[in-house]
């Protein structure tokens, strides 16, 4: 007797969940893949005449078997799969192949039947669903770096709406969408797609149906400052037409403003590159703005030769002035030509502390990151902005605080084009304690917090467990309290995935440091 199909209706194209409910059920049941059909709600609805009876979460099995969603009979086979067998799925599901969930079936029911299956590399379905996968992965990779938004100017009081278009091949959306949360904490945003649009307003992620390409705003006019500045960086020697259109596919540049000057400038690009050959050469720019260190008419006599001995110092400095202000001015100075570990010589420039004297509330983290590196200011990039939203939360003025950092220079590794964070290793911070003793004892905060492992070792002299102790007082050899709590990068690097998680972490977090508001509402102490 020809057993009947059955039919299973997923919840939606990414129904991973789903898929992972009913293909359990199914193979509990013995259902062969071949006696399977999926579907998704909108091919359910395209082929509402294709089979009888309902569908839904496996129908139509025949009066005599069980269904997909009966329990396992007398004997069932439980599947005993790989991890990575589970990672697959996962991404293999975002494809827009129809076909992907029978493979993926296939796949499942075969482990169970053939052992040597997970054995076998050549294997032409798992082939198939690796080649899906790598397909999968390239698209999400094609989103995060062609994505260009232009910007809608909004009601006043409101922020701007930073809205792009995009027309991805897979259903990748809501896989990709956490990327931009992290990447783009502080704006509002939004991505237009064919299937599936997403908006992220600060705090959560929202997702909605498709638009259209008329959808998205016209051209503004940071667009046209963008191509001024592709024109002018683009280097024709190191031009390669094919690498360039393998690295950016040609059906990718009507959504790209830059590939309008793409044509231009590769026309010219042999005459360019000849011009640039019989030019003169002209002398390197400095990474580093020599050193000068301007101070008031009638300050301190000693900060000229201070200042004199920071140009050229490798180490700490002999002799600061007595004033508190002048001295950190000179320290600062200082730092910028430190070597005493490698770090310095690959920084733009050092980034000290900064916040009053005789603040009563010192917060020291572990290193700048790459905006502060740029800027010469601590706490002003991703993570800087969450601190910031969590100090006015707790309602202290950023301005009562001495804020600084355990390591003065940018620790960081290239890829590509971009410089990725590197945790400074315990010689690198050890070299540089001594700028941070130096700031603690000019500025003479009342308590410190230690945001992170590396600031909890450098004041406290000893290895820290952060999530053990965090949120709580502990003491220095010199009598100074050390509040311990997260890195607020640490809340940025949690899977966003899970927004209900991410806010419970932050709310922790803001109670930890809530723990100093008695400090921080302490008056200021006299300078002098």
């Amino acid at each position: 007797m020809t057993r009947r199909p059955t039919h299973v209706t997923l919840a939606s194209e990414t129904d991973w969940p789903g898929f992972r409910h009913e293909a359990r059920a199914l193979l509990a049941a013995q259902v062969p893949p071949e006696a399977v059909v999926w579907h998704t709600p909108a091919s359910a609805a395209g082929d509402l005449f294709g089979h009888a009876g309902p569908v839904g979460g496996a129908s139509d099995a025949p009066p005599s078997g069980p269904s997909a969603s009966a329990a396992p009979a007398h004997g069932a086979v439980s599947a005993v799969v790989p991890p990575s067998f589970l990672t697959l799925c996962a991404t293999v599901i975002l494809h827009n192949d129809p076909a992907r969930f029978g493979l993926l079936y296939r796949l499942l029911w075969r482990y169970t039947q053939e052992p040597a299956l997970r054995h076998d590399p050549l294997d032409a379905d798992r082939i198939e669903a690796q080649h899906m996968a790598q397909s999968v992965r390239r698209d999400m990779h094609k989103m995060k770096a062609f994505v260009r938004f232009r910007t809608l100017e909004r009601a006043p009081g409101e922020a701007p709406l930073h809205v792009a278009w995009f027309e991805p091949d897979h259903y990748i959306v809501e896989a990709v969408a956490p990327f931009f949360a992290r990447r783009f904490t502080q704006m509002h945003w939004a991505i237009l797609t064919p299937e599936q649009s997403v908006a992220w307003d600060g705090h959560a992620l929202r997702f909605g149906p498709g638009g259209e390409r008329r959808d998205a705003p016209p051209p503004d006019a940071g667009e046209a400052l963008w191509l001024t500045y592709y024109a002018h960086i683009f280097n024709p020697a190191r031009l390669k037409l094919a690498m360039m259109k393998k690295e950016m596919p040609v059906k990718y540049w009507r959504n790209l403003p830059e590939a309008a000057l793409i044509g231009e400038l590769t026309a010219g690009a042999t005459e360019r590159s000849g011009r640039m050959v019989d030019a003169a050469p002209t002398m390197p720019a400095r990474r580093i703005v020599p050193l000068e260190v301007h101070h008031a008419p009638g300050s301190h006599p000693a900060i000229e030769n201070a200042a004199r001995d920071a140009a050229t110092a490798t180490g700490p400095v002999a002799a600061l002035p007595e004033d508190p202000v002048e001295a950190l001015a000179v320290l600062k100075a200082a730092t910028n030509r430190c070597r005493e570990c490698p770090i310095g010589a690959h920084a733009t420039q050092s980034v000290f502390g900064e916040g009053p004297v005789r603040a009563a509330l010192m917060v020291v983290g572990e290193q700048p990151g790459d905006q502060e590196d740029l800027r010469g200011r601590p706490f002003v990039g991703p993570a800087g902005q969450l601190f910031d939203r969590a100090i006015a939360q707790l309602g202290w003025p950023r301005d009562r605080l001495y804020v600084t950092n355990a390591v003065k220079h940018f620790k960081f590794e290239l890829r590509g084009k971009r410089r990725i964070h590197k945790t400074p290793g315990q010689r690198e911070a050890a070299a540089c304690l001594h700028w941070l003793d130096s700031e603690i004892a000019q500025v003479r905060p009342r308590a410190l917090v230690a945001l992170g492992a590396t600031a909890a070792r450098a004041l406290l002299g000893e290895p820290v467990a952060v999530t053990k102790v965090r949120g709580q007082w502990h003491t220095r050899a010199d009598g100074l309290r050390v509040l311990v709590t997260l890195h607020p990068s640490a809340l940025l690097r949690a899977d966003r995935a899970d927004l209900a998680d991410a806010e419970a972490a932050y709310r922790d977090w803001l109670a930890d440091l809530a723990q100093a508001a008695q400090v921080v509402a302490e008056p200021p102490a006299d300078p002098r």
